[in-house]
């Protein structure tokens, strides 16, 4: 498996849009995504007409580009109504040309009220479904903030599974007092199910959540490094012997089924992306370099801007070369694929340094595959990219 590599790989420029919907039923303690809750409800009409003026301004920034793949992220877009995406997605395609296999994504949860949806999503437009099951016990899922079950959770995948061609789910590991076996079973339980991906993430403390605070006060007891290694492995093992491979540090797919809306981010293509937190990266057509664009986080506050003036940028910065080069490699390595030395060159305006490149493959952190001009990281080093980063480019 650490040889594969993702065969749908280009190196022909993908442009795609991100749909940032900032609202959730419900907060859930070990997240610091930019999501809110609103127990008032949300003039969801209102918000949708932001956004497609939002996509208008974008229009002007990136005009030559055909939309490769679109995603709806949270926040919880499941929330959204089908007549609410539809809207959206008829605009894109007012604004931009769309590739004839375009992928078009949206994250559920796999709550009865959100499930209800699906079929108004794929009459929208949409063919891709990303399900936040998080886990398959309903002790931690309660744990975990969620508001599902694991009836639920099934019931939400068979579904989605008779309308969607392509879906995936998430499952997070590592939990506080999580067995290897425990794990062992979970995952095969979730695999069995029947998907072709699966995002599966560590637990991890992060600053500003509620499992934050539960930490510092001594009652959130996290696993060991050993042992989040251990389960890692299993995690590894269990995936490949099921046909998925890791193609990203938390992402496995069968061949083929990778989500290309995230290989784009990974690959350090261009999207626009709308909403309240909302992140962009677009080439500039004077300059040929890249604009990093931060939208307002607030959704309020950014809904009244958007109104004002067409956007809700907080932060536009023009990055240089270098900036290039560092955030094409922090990305790329994360990916089985690696990094291309021609495309970095291009970026960066310079080659990397050869010796510090056979210095890592020494240290068996990293490969060099010589005809392909591509440097990748070996199983140890996918867990060292800041380290190899600063090795390289310093």
């Amino acid at each position: 498996m650490q040889t594969e590599i993702i065969k749908n790989h280009s190196d022909k420029p993908q442009f795609g849009i991100y749909v940032h919907w900032p609202f959730c039923a419900a907060k859930c303690p070990y997240c610091d995504f930019n999501s809110h809750v609103r127990r008032q409800g949300v003039d969801e009409a209102r918000f949708v007409a932001a956004y497609l003026k939002e996509l208008e301004y974008m229009r002007n920034l990136a005009p030559n580009r055909t939309v490769s793949s679109v995603f709806f992220g949270g926040g919880t877009p499941s929330l959204m109504s089908g007549k609410a995406v539809g809207a959206i997605l008829d605009k894109i395609a007012q604004l931009w040309p769309i590739s004839s296999n375009v992928e078009i994504s949206l994250e559920a949860n796999p709550t009865s009220i959100d499930s209800q949806n699906f079929a108004a999503y794929r009459a929208a437009g949409v063919n891709r479904i990303s399900i936040g099951v998080q886990a398959m016990n309903d002790v931690d899922l309660r744990k975990l903030g969620r508001m599902h079950s694991v009836d639920e959770a099934r019931k939400s995948i068979k579904l989605a599974q008779s309308i969607f061609d392509r879906i995936s789910f998430d499952l997070i590991y590592a939990r506080p007092h999580q067995s290897v076996q425990n794990w062992q079973d979970e995952l095969k339980q979730a695999i069995e199910m029947g998907t072709d991906h699966l995002s599966l993430y560590q637990l991890t403390i992060e600053g500003g959540t509620r499992f934050a605070d539960l930490y510092k006060l001594g009652k959130i007891d996290m696993p060991s490094d050993d042992h989040a290694r251990k389960l890692y492995d299993v995690t590894q093992d269990i995936c490949a012997d099921y046909g998925l491979y890791n193609y990203e540090i938390s992402n496995y797919a069968k061949t083929g089924e990778e989500c290309r809306h995230n290989l784009l981010y990974w690959r350090y293509d261009e999207y626009a992306a709308v909403g309240a937190g909302a992140h962009s990266r677009l080439i500039s057509d004077n300059s040929n370099l890249r604009h990093a664009r931060v939208d307002q986080r607030q959704p309020e506050k950014w809904l009244e801007m958007v109104e004002q003036q067409g956007h809700a940028f907080i932060d536009v910065e023009e990055l240089d070369k270098d900036a290039q080069a560092v955030e094409y490699l922090l990305m790329c390595l994360r990916l089985r694929e690696g990094v291309s030395l021609k495309k970095f060159e291009q970026l960066g305006g310079y080659p990397l340094d050869a010796q510090k490149i056979e210095k890592m493959v020494a240290a068996k952190l990293l490969i060099h595959q010589v005809d392909a001009q591509r440097i990748k990281t070996t199983e140890e080093g996918l867990r060292l990219t800041d380290y190899i980063i600063g090795q390289l480019i310093h």
